[in-house]
């Protein structure tokens, strides 16, 4: 019989991390899913069952025995144009998972999903691939048991607010190679969920081409 599991998401209310809640929370192997949230969503924006953590993500020290789970999916990330400037995208894409996996860890979590990006390179010269490369290595080097990193190119999905320009890029990249094609954000929460239920030991990247694979009919 497998033991049932408390997960934490962060950057619950996105494309993504909304997605990763559904399925945890209708998931048997889940004792319980908790949203870290910045702020209250709509009343049915989740499952009744789902614990939610209203927090300030500047403070998250005050509130770490709030983040203390089993396995972590962290989901947070924004845009340059968004945040206003590449010091507060930072901030968003790589500071704040970055502290959430720190305090967790040592609130004894074992297993960290990241949802990174298509091209992440800590050496690149673009600076949102560098910066999604550089917490994927900093991340791995904390210690967890397990550490799951996927890299979807463009999501599809329903957006809260539109972003037209990814919009375009979206609809080109179905048409393109499946290392670079569009990739559903319930698709991409379900590779995080499989590893999550798996939970291999190590450090392991699941490459878009990976997750279209596995929901091709």
């Amino acid at each position: 019989m497998v033991e049932q599991k408390s997960v934490l998401v962060a950057g619950a209310t996105g494309l993504v991390g909304s997605e990763c809640v559904r399925q945890l929370a209708r998931d048997p192997d889940v004792a319980e899913v908790r949203a870290l949230v910045r702020r209250r969503p709509p009343p049915d924006a989740f499952p009744a069952a789902v614990r939610l953590i209203v927090t300030d993500f500047d403070a998250l020290a005050d509130h770490s025995d709030s983040l203390a789970a089993d396995h972590v999916f962290c989901a947070l990330g924004t845009t340059i144009r968004k945040a206003g400037s590449q010091a507060a995208f930072r901030k968003v894409d790589y500071e704040y998972p970055l502290a959430i996996a720190r305090l967790a860890l040592d609130r004894g979590a074992s297993h960290f999903l990241l949802v990174s990006s298509i091209g992440a390179d800590a050496d690149s010269r673009v600076f949102y691939s560098r910066t999604k490369g550089q917490l994927e290595r900093a991340i791995i080097g904390l210690g967890y048991r397990a550490v799951t990193i996927v890299r979807p190119s463009f999501l599809l999905g329903d957006r809260t607010e539109p972003r037209h320009a990814e919009s375009i890029g979206r609809w080109l990249a179905r048409l393109a190679p499946a290392r670079w094609r569009s990739v559903h954000a319930r698709d991409v929460a379900g590779a995080l969920v499989a590893a999550s239920r798996a939970d291999a030991p190590a450090s392991h990247v699941i490459e878009n081409r990976e997750i279209l694979q596995s929901h091709d009919p």
